[in-house]
């Protein structure tokens, strides 16, 4: 007894001493009965006693690290001391420590508060500092005591019965919930590689805990790391299409640049090729950002969540697809939807680059894309469902044929309102004798002609229909060569203006309809086609409306031939625009008081003239 107190005391070697004990202890058992040896025996108890109290009061200090605690908790069961309570002791003890490293964190972030909208401050540490702190510290320490009660109390009664797997799936919800709200606070873009470093940190960290506690939360973990990178993408998805409305916002700013003299700006083809190759090179520069998250060195990218639904669902749907779908709405909208209150309505050459765009994605950029991305993300033969390629092309045709349609609906309205203006505000009762061909005329056919030179810096010429050799010196007259009333009853005479009207309208019946709102093709000819054909069909209307004398039949008569000189070779049928133009002398005429008509080698010299 005397060395075993020796060894005892505190400050000495009280491993030694429970050696010491634990070999004698069979034999004083066995000679209790004689008192030589129970004296002994009960003396031996006694400094066992003493020293279990003293590992009890050692357990109790807050000091004491995780090596220590296994230590004095090892001695207590050597003691005899009931398995229950020490259990509780080490999970209390231990879980106080690692909830002071909780808290270290915690102290880190800013506090939760859902209701509050103040700016949060930026974080002290970037995300793989904090990543690291909480995986060498709390996933450490975590670990170690898990091995340690495994070492310690496997095997005794009623300490293995779910206890350590409770308590460890408490600490490491918490512990991911702290990691959520730390990822939260990556607003920006920052350094991608940062980012998947960090999670590669965790996600390695993490499974070194699930080998030792199978139970501690590898689903959690999992999708913590799955919504982290789907976060990211959709940021990328937001970045994608604020640069395209960073690029479009120059875009109209270089079209309507004020231009010195002499010095022309950019051309169409050059914003659209810029426009093009930067929204291109913007888009593969995300799709390599996104594919750190699927290399092969990062221990996450074999989870089954990276192998098929990361590239499926998350990158080549939310990023690639959703990106193209928005883009096309986005120019669609400038089609669509009205322009808000006192917002200036889209320049007719954005209408056209734009169409040309969409137009040049649906014939390569869309297929490219998505091909790139199945390269670089490969789908899994049995992965979710995805959006065809050619679904996507007839979106972006949709979206140019709707855009191509809009301008020549705009440029149309813009030449009909200047032709209206100029029916409407004149007095063609009163006018004199033509001289000459209106200045408007000649303002019409000088925007056609810039409307011309426009498309055909963007879309190809487009097939005409064979023009006849005299195209040019069509003869114009009230009653033109196509409906001549003498061809059909010569009794009929120009003064007789109810049967010339009643001859015309019989020969509408079996001449070609014109349809003035028809979807245009896209081509040069065909959108110029649209709008000549928009623009006399508002000239028509508006001399219907007017009562003509004499001059001001004949102006009409001059201005028409006019027309027909500069327009029809714009027009992909110069029967459109002899037509209508037939049409507007007809109707001139029926609404005229005094119908002479001039004649034609007088309105061919006024408007060579002219």
């Amino acid at each position: 007894p005397g060395r075993l107190r020796r060894w005892a005391a505190p400050g000495a070697e009280p491993a030694r001493a429970l050696r010491c004990h634990a070999r004698a202890r069979a034999v004083l058992r066995h000679y209790r009965h004689l008192p030589s040896f129970r004296a002994i025996e009960d003396e031996s108890h006694a400094i066992m006693a003493d020293l279990a109290q003293r590992l009890r009061a050692r357990l109790r200090d807050d000091t004491l690290d995780p090596k220590e605690l296994t230590e004095c908790v090892e001695m207590l069961l050597q003691l005899e001391e009931p398995p229950e309570e020490l259990c509780e002791e080490f999970l209390s003890h231990a879980g106080a420590r690692l909830e002071a490293e909780l808290a270290a964190l915690e102290a880190e972030l800013p506090p939760a508060d859902p209701s509050s909208t103040a700016a949060t401050p930026p974080p002290a540490s970037d995300i793989l500092d904090f990543v690291d702190r909480g995986s060498s510290a709390f996933v450490g320490n975590l670990c170690l005591l898990a091995a340690s009660y495994r070492s310690l109390f496997e095997g005794r009664p009623g300490a293995g019965d779910g206890r350590l797997e409770a308590f460890a799936a408490t600490l490491t919800t918490r512990y991911f919930e702290l990691l959520e709200r730390r990822l939260a606070l990556e607003r920006g873009l920052g350094d991608t590689s940062l980012l998947v470093r960090a999670l590669d940190r965790f996600h390695r960290r993490l499974r070194a805990l699930l080998e030792l506690l199978p139970a501690a939360g590898a689903e959690a973990g999992a999708a913590l790391v799955a919504r982290a990178a789907r976060e990211r993408v959709d940021r990328y998805l937001r970045a994608l299409q604020t640069f395209f409305l960073g690029c479009l916002g120059d875009v109209r700013q270089a079209l309507a640049a004020p231009r010195p003299p002499g010095k022309e700006g950019p051309g169409l083809p050059d914003l659209l090729a810029t426009l093009a190759s930067s929204v291109l090179g913007q888009l593969k520069a995300v799709l390599a950002y996104v594919q750190l998250f699927t290399a092969k060195d990062v221990a996450f990218a074999s989870l089954p969540y990276f192998k098929g639904e990361f590239c499926a669902e998350a990158v080549r749907e939310g990023l690639v697809v959703a990106f193209v779908r928005w883009l096309c709405r986005t120019a669609r909208g400038f089609a669509d939807g009205p322009a808000e209150r006192g917002a200036p309505a889209a320049p007719p050459a954005l209408l056209l680059l734009l169409a040309r765009l969409c137009l040049d994605y649906e014939a390569t950029t869309v297929s490219y894309i998505l091909t790139l991305t199945d390269e670089q993300f490969p789908p899994q033969d049995t992965g979710p469902a995805v959006t065809p390629g050619p679904a996507l092309c007839a979106e972006a045709r949709g979206a140019a044929q709707r855009l191509l349609d809009h301008y020549v609906q705009v440029q149309g309205a813009a030449v009909a309102q200047m032709l209206r203006k100029s029916v409407e505000t004149r007095d063609w009762l009163g006018t004199v004798e033509p001289r000459n061909v209106r200045a408007v005329m000649k303002r019409v056919v000088e925007d056609i002609t810039a409307i011309d030179v426009q498309v055909g810096q963007l879309f190809e010429e487009g097939v005409r229909r064979a023009q006849s050799s005299d195209s040019s010196r069509r003869a114009f007259s009230v009653y033109s060569s196509s409906r001549a009333p003498g061809r059909y009853a010569p009794s009929y005479t120009p003064s007789a203006p109810m049967d010339t009207h009643l001859l015309s309208n019989i020969q509408k019946l079996f001449s070609e309809r014109i349809d003035i709102f028809s979807p245009v093709e896209f081509n040069k000819v065909s959108v110029l086609t649209g709008i000549i054909k928009i623009s006399l069909k508002t000239l028509l209307e508006c001399v219907r409306l007017r009562t003509l004398g004499r001059f001001g039949l004949q102006q009409v008569q001059v201005d028409g031939h006019y027309l027909q000189l500069y327009l029809w070779r714009f027009a992909a049928d110069e029967r459109v625009v002899q037509g209508l133009l037939d049409e507007v002398a007809a109707s001139a005429a029926h609404r005229c008081l005094d119908p002479v008509p001039m004649e034609h080698s007088v309105v061919e010299l006024i408007c060579e003239r002219g």
